[in-house]
């Protein structure tokens, strides 16, 4: 290892202590908790449908983001959980999309969380 990458690696174990450190983490974990509360006001009768993969989606992104942190030494399965991570993003997307469409959150909700959750991550 080069001297500056010795440097690089110090720096950065400085910054980051674990997984909760990462940016990425911090702002799906705030994700998953404000659809936890949105969805309270979805009807029982989704309780077992829309509620529950919305809510299983949201976690599982910061839940992949967390096992990617662990498996960090090892760049396959570190790109393997990173890639599952955007799945469930993705997946937290359409759920979001239907919830609006389903009447379930209204305009400007939907259109927030759309602008600051995924406006940088598909651009």
């Amino acid at each position: 290892m080069s001297d500056a990458e010795q440097n690089l690696s110090r720096s950065a174990k400085s910054f980051l202590r674990d997984y909760s450190d990462l940016l990425a983490y911090r702002i799906n974990f705030r994700l998953s908790q404000e659809i936890f509360e949105l969805s309270k006001q979805f009807p029982k009768e989704e309780m077992y449908a829309l509620t529950d993969q919305f809510r299983r989606a949201s976690r599982s992104i910061g839940a992949n983001i967390a096992e990617a942190w662990g498996k960090r030494r090892y760049e396959k399965h570190f790109v393997s959980k990173l890639t599952d991570a955007d799945g469930e993003r993705l997946e937290t997307q359409h759920w979001l999309r239907t919830s609006y469409s389903c009447r379930y959150l209204g305009k400007e909700q939907a259109e927030k969380m759309m602008r600051v959750y995924w406006r940088s991550a598909d651009s």
